[in-house]
C-alpha cells in the first residue's frame, strides 16, 4: 500500500505517521528477502490456476492437491486450500450451497425466558440436575426439562 502511494507522489514518512507504523519498519521489510513459505507459494499459484482452469472451475482443493501430486509436486492440501483462498479460486460445491442466515428478529430464540416462551423466567420451577457451571438457573440448563415443565 505504502508503495502504492509512492508512486502517488506522497513520502513514505507521512503515510507511515497516519499507518501508526515507523518508517524504518517499512524500509527493513523492503530490504527483508522473500521467505521460502512466500517463495514456494508463488511457484504453486500458477499450477493451481492452470489446473483449476484446465477443470473447468470444477475441481477444489482435494482434487487440485492429487493432481499436483500426480504431477510429481509434493504439497500439502491445507496450502493448496489456503493458496486458493488467496487466488479467489472454488471448486464446485455439490448440493445445495452453504448460506449463512440473517436471523429474523420475530422468529422465537429457544433460550429465551418468559412468559411469552412458556417457560419460567428463573431456575424457578424446573426439575433435574442443576447445570455444573451457570448453577440450577443457568441459561444451559437442559432445554427438554424446559420445555416438559412448560406444558
Amino acid at each position: 500500500m505504502i508503495d502504492h502511494l509512492r508512486q502517488k507522489g506522497l513520502e513514505v514518512d507521512p503515510v507511515c505517521r497516519v499507518l501508526e507504523l515507523s518508517p524504518s519498519t517499512y524500509f527493513a521489510r523492503k530490504k527483508r528477502p522473500k521467505s521460502a513459505r512466500r517463495l514456494r507459494d508463488e511457484t504453486l499459484m500458477p499450477l493451481i490456476e492452470e489446473i483449476h482452469a484446465k477443470s473447468g472451475g470444477t475441481y477444489g482443493a482435494r482434487r487440485i492437491t492429487r493432481a499436483l501430486r500426480r504431477k510429481g509436486v509434493v504439497v500439502a492440501r491445507c496450502t493448496v486450500e489456503r493458496l486458493m483462498a488467496e487466488l479467489c479460486l472454488e471448486g464446485v460445491i455439490r448440493g445445495r450451497r452453504r448460506r449463512t442466515t440473517v436471523p429474523e428478529p420475530s422468529a422465537p430464540h429457544y433460550l429465551l425466558r418468559g412468559p411469552a416462551m412458556g417457560l419460567p423466567a428463573s431456575g424457578a420451577g424446573m426439575t433435574g440436575p442443576p447445570c455444573r457451571t451457570h448453577g440450577p438457573g443457568g441459561w444451559c440448563h437442559q432445554l427438554r426439562r424446559h420445555r416438559q415443565t412448560a406444558d
